[in-house]
């Protein structure tokens, strides 16, 4: 369930054209906007989403990863199955590097630092996520600081696992919530008409020519 298929969440995704970051014979990289989902949701009225979307303009356009909601920014699809596997391999054994771009709420007091906190589904609170040293999964996030400004801290985060909403329970157990968070932090919301968080890198190896290769979306905020 993602945090769109909630009821209490109205689903009102923005009305813009697709923005290509890179295209050829096996990938589409694209630049999500935030509040769309990646996949239709499960709820009624939920069927709008970036690979339908995509799919009607380019018909061979297929799912490798997905990011939530919220979040906007760089995210690949591959064009054939071949390059659907090996897309998928880079990210099932974490070669594949991400970087995020986010504004938190308050100013962080160190430059840089590492967060290696377990997660798993609080399952009464769904979709909402927690931090578990008992049931749950391994998950670490480098950070660091790119600005500070009164009141708020603009980091970059590099996940080094793929947790389903990592970074902003992270960041809240540092004690520093993503501003516009409406599950982790709604007070913020008001202030905040979008979730400051944003894939602003994703470097893989190509599935066809195996080289590393590199794609940036800035970030809008």
């Amino acid at each position: 369930m993602t945090d769109r298929d909630l009821p209490d969440f109205t689903y009102d995704p923005p009305d813009v054209p697709l923005a290509f970051v890179h295209e050829d014979a096996q990938v589409l990289v694209m630049d999500k906007p935030a509040g769309l989902l990646t996949v239709p949701g499960k709820l009624e009225g939920r069927q709008d989403c970036l690979i339908s979307r995509l799919q009607a303009a380019r018909w061979d356009a297929l799912v490798v990863h997905r990011l939530d909601c919220d979040t906007s920014g760089v995210i690949i699809f591959a064009r054939t199955k071949a390059a659907q596997g090996a897309l998928g391999q880079e990210f099932e054994y974490r070669r594949a590097k991400k970087t995020y771009v986010a504004r938190v709420a308050g100013e962080v007091a160190e430059d840089r630092g590492h967060i290696d906190l377990p997660l798993c589904a609080d399952w009464p609170n769904r979709p909402r996520q927690m931090v578990s040293h008992e049931h749950g999964r391994p998950a670490q996030t480098d950070w660091e600081v790119i600005e500070r400004l009164p009141g708020e801290t603009r980091v970059r985060l590099m996940p080094h696992t793929g947790r389903s909403h990592q970074l902003r329970v992270h960041m809240r157990e540092l004690g520093h919530p993503i501003l516009g968070d409406q599950i982790y932090a709604p007070e913020t919301r008001a202030a905040h008409a979008r979730l400051m968080l944003h894939a602003e890198t994703l470097a893989l190896h190509h599935p066809a020519t195996k080289d590393w290769v590199s794609f940036t979306a800035p970030a809008p905020f």
